[in-house]
């Protein structure tokens, strides 16, 4: 049997909701179709945006949304999106399957966007193919409320207070599609733009993002870090970031081979499962790196890409990166969750990619439908841990799963309390065995608990024919005892105990 050990006294750090944010690019129908749709569609809509997609999201609790990109990022010039529409100059997205871009989603539809779902604000930057001038100009028009010439073109094109901005990113994947460059030419470029990116509200700052690695590119780091840190000025001003990105991708296969997103043995659902906890592993290869230049702790990470990325679905556009979500995904969800929440110390902010209809996404749309995928059901019940503190946890007698090439651990989890209530998290790697489980605190008598599950074979998804396979279930069976409850969480799952 199981043992997760529980210090309710101990705390850890504390759990910012926008580690569960969310990220949408001019790519596919990520923005168009899947959030924003035309005057002309049918689809009922509040200013473009859909209303069922916006309304399922609320229920989310979507805390954060980055945008423009991604890859998009470094080649979005931002004045071409403001204005009247039909004025605004088109673009070919060369990185996203080569398409037209209209740019009727811009800056003032995307806040109208944040608006509706009440979360915060990551805006990424153009510094691949963009000046000094345009990235600081956006600052201005964005957050300045005095008199210059962008506020004055932000109220002519309709806006007379400024938005606020929580988090900048200066630059995007700048080692490859954000310009193919090397660290210390990047990092200093940074150092230059970001002087730039002015704090108009010192009483209500935007956060810094600094580009990260790719994966296990411990040299980026290190020699970002060490040029934004050198002098002059670098040391004293924590290397000019807040935050320092990561992304890493999950996929069975090769980068040239994902594949499939539906079609798959056990030996690939493990694989991925192994790759999923290599999330880990990155945090402590970059977070060791970034403790010799801040050992304050006061640089966080932004995972701000993440999320399993397999081939796209048969018969549509390569470029569009659509794909469908199983039960594999939300085991990659939770299990990313629970990592991500136990490096709270580090991980400040990430974001899956991406929200709609795109890579591991939360809803999928087909013209007026909708249907919520595997992982939307996760990141619902683990939206409790949003403003938690972490708690202490630890699992005795833990079963070993996979298989002989791609052995992983049966379950993981992660536990925090907020207002009193304790919310634990876990999930089950082996897609074939439950387990019978005890749940014991250190002092706590627990009066009350709530039991949440998703299940279903690896294989198992939600389609527009049948929208229901995979979904949110209460987990029975579960029994209070003096110091904590015991239960059996069943293969391939994700439960969320509410603990009072």
């Amino acid at each position: 049997m199981a043992v997760i050990l529980i210090n309710e006294q101990k705390k850890k750090g504390h759990i910012n909701p926008e580690i569960q944010g969310q990220f949408s690019e001019h790519l596919g129908r990520g923005i168009y179709e899947g959030l924003f749709v035309r005057p002309d569609s049918g689809i009922e809509n509040v200013n473009g945006m859909r209303t069922d997609v916006v309304n399922a999201l609320k229920e989310m609790k979507v805390p954060l949304l980055r945008w423009p990109g991604g890859c998009f990022a470094d080649e979005y010039h931002w004045k071409d999106g403001i204005g009247p529409k039909e004025s605004r100059k088109k673009m070919i997205n060369t990185h996203w399957g080569g398409v037209l871009e209209d740019n009727s989603f811009g800056t003032h539809e995307y806040f109208e966007l944040v608006k509706q779902l009440g979360c915060k604000s990551y805006i990424n930057g153009n510094l691949g193919s963009g000046t000094v001038q345009e990235m600081s100009e956006w600052i201005e028009y964005m957050t300045f409320d005095g008199l210059s010439p962008m506020t004055e073109l932000r109220k002519a094109n309709g806006h007379e207070e400024p938005w606020r901005v929580d988090y900048f990113g200066v630059g995007n994947e700048n080692w490859g599609c954000g310009g193919n460059m090397t660290p210390e030419y990047y990092a200093n470029l940074y150092r230059r733009y970001q002087t730039y990116c002015r704090q108009y509200h010192p009483d209500k700052p935007f956060r810094k993002v600094c580009g990260g690695p790719n994966v296990a590119d411990t040299n980026w780091t290190k020699k970002v870090l060490e040029t934004c840190f050198a002098e002059p000025g670098g040391s004293a001003s924590h290397g000019f970031m807040d935050l320092i990105s990561i992304h890493y991708y999950v996929h069975p296969g090769s980068w040239e081979n994902k594949g499939s997103a539906t079609e798959f043995d056990r030996e690939m659902f493990y694989q991925t499962m192994e790759k999923t906890l290599y999330t880990e592993d990155l945090l402590k290869m970059h977070g060791d790196i970034l403790d010799t230049y801040d050992p304050e702790k006061k640089i966080g990470f932004s995972f701000d890409e993440w999320g399993g990325w397999y081939e796209c679905e048969p018969g549509t556009n390569p470029g569009f990166l659509y794909q469908q979500n199983t039960m594999r995904d939300a085991l990659i969800a939770g299990t990313t969750l629970n990592i991500f929440n136990r490096h709270c110390d580090r991980v400040k902010l990430a974001c899956l990619a991406q929200m709609i209809n795109v890579i591991q996404s939360v809803i999928l749309t087909d013209g007026e439908k909708m249907i919520l995928t595997p992982t939307y059901h996760v990141f619902h019940m683990y939206k409790d841990h949003q403003d938690g503190e972490l708690l202490d946890s630890m699992i005795l007698e833990n079963e070993e799963a996979g298989t002989e090439q791609h052995p992983v651990p049966a379950l993981n989890e992660s536990v925090s309390e907020k207002d009193g209530v304790i919310t634990v998290t876990i999930a089950n790697m082996d897609a074939e065995h439950g387990y019978p489980v005890s749940l014991k605190f250190n002092e706590k008598k627990p009066s009350s608990i709530e039991a949440r599950v998703v299940s279903e074979e690896m294989h198992a998804k939600n389609t527009f024919e049948k929208p229901n396979v995979v979904s949110e279930k209460a987990l029975d069976g579960v029994e209070l005892t003096e110091n904590g409850c015991s239960f059996r969480i069943p293969p391939c799952a994700v439960v969320k105990l509410t603990i009072r």
